[in-house]
């Protein structure tokens, strides 16, 4: 990766995180959104990318506000409560800003599994909530395990179709543990992410083979005409297709929202409201035990497997995370190097709101906390 230069004069230089989230911060208020929800959208898009995870961070924040000036999402609208119980809590998030809504339900149901042990939440009617991950992390630092799932406008194949058929589906988890850093895995249930291709894409570049296929179902490397024609694969075949199917069940049938062909595109030009659905499960870990036995556990568990024989050639095996906490901690400490694919949707949405592209380098920029 390289470094940009970000203004006239402003050389060339990582970005600080603090003035990354404030950049999107006066973005989301120029777009009409109130402080507070701005502050925990910034605070979603800015730890993802500081994950590394570039294709579900900032780069995204220019799409979801035009939804929003495309009355495809609701600035001012927040989530409504539909039903809760002591284990469960069901929403519906009313086209508001779904990182918005996320974070609330994932809080809402930490609160309910601290008191009766699992608790499960539930969003329809919502948008693209950017990394599974996050979400599942939230309960992760809460001494807490947490799983996160979203479905997705179809643009996977099932094993024998020649067109889509479920969303890329994506599910992560996190496990807290003591000296060790949380495990955390987020992925989407298609062999890729829909946004990698998406991003070569604007690169003009070629995709790997097995990625996609095209109009007639044949495997191929071109993505110019995705997601208008073909469909991504998904993982592991079978394996993959079955999982997807699992996350349709729990998020957009059991929250009562749009299912499979039903659900709109977030990314795609379209007069209709975005529709996805999300589930959060949390489970805490003092019901079975104490916790400072069960992340002692967890500890263990990480290093028995990160002291496993090796394979010829392998010098370290990393644990689902480790890459992304790693990464975070250097761009803590030297600042955060953006690919040219997300510097391209910052500058665009400098554009939109006729803000300083330049700002991001500047010492002190407005409100945003530290992430």
């Amino acid at each position: 990766l390289k470094t940009y230069r970000l203004g006239s004069g402003s050389g060339t230089q990582p970005i600080r995180l603090e003035n990354l989230e404030a950049f999107c911060i006066r973005a989301m208020r120029c777009a009409g959104m109130d402080e507070q929800d701005a502050q925990t959208t910034a605070r979603v898009l800015v730890t993802t990318d500081s994950w590394g995870t570039f294709t579900h961070g900032t780069k995204q924040l220019r799409g979801l506000l035009k939804n929003f000036r495309d009355s495809r999402m609701h600035v001012d609208a927040h989530a409504e409560l539909i039903s809760e119980g002591p284990g469960w809590v069901a929403y519906d998030g009313r086209h508001s800003m779904p990182q918005v809504s996320s974070v609330q339900a994932v809080s809402a149901i930490i609160s309910k599994a601290a008191v009766v042990g699992i608790a499960v939440a539930t969003i329809r009617n919502s948008g693209h909530y950017g990394a599974a991950g996050y979400y599942a992390n939230l309960a992760a630092e809460q001494g807490m395990i947490g799983l996160s799932m979203t479905n997705v406008d179809p643009g996977v194949a099932a094993p024998g179709s020649r067109g889509p058929v479920l969303g890329t589906n994506p599910i992560a988890y996190a496990v807290p543990a003591s000296c060790e850093h949380p495990l955390l895995f987020d992925i989407a249930t298609s062999v890729v992410a829909a946004s990698k291709v998406y991003a070569l894409k604007d690169e003009g570049k070629s995709i790997p083979e097995g990625w996609l296929i095209d109009k007639n179902g044949m495997p191929t490397t071109d993505p110019t005409r995705y997601p208008l024609e073909g469909a991504l694969l998904p993982m592991a075949a079978h394996k993959g297709y079955g999982i997807a199917v699992m996350v349709e069940v729990l998020t957009g049938l059991l929250a009562g929202g749009a299912i499979g062909s039903q659900v709109v595109s977030w990314v795609l030009s379209s007069p209709q409201a975005v529709n996805q659905s999300h589930s959060f499960i949390v489970i805490n870990p003092d019901v079975f035990m104490p916790r400072s036995t069960f992340v002692a556990r967890v500890d263990e568990f990480v290093r028995q497997i990160k002291n496993a024989p090796k394979a010829l050639g392998t010098e370290r095996i990393f644990l689902p995370g480790e890459m992304e906490w790693e990464h975070r901690e250097r761009v803590l400490q030297d600042g955060l190097v953006l690919p040219d694919h997300v510097m391209a949707s910052l500058r665009g949405l400098a554009q939109d709101y006729g803000m300083d592209i330049g700002e991001l380098s500047h010492d002190c920029m407005g409100q945003g906390g530290k992430v």
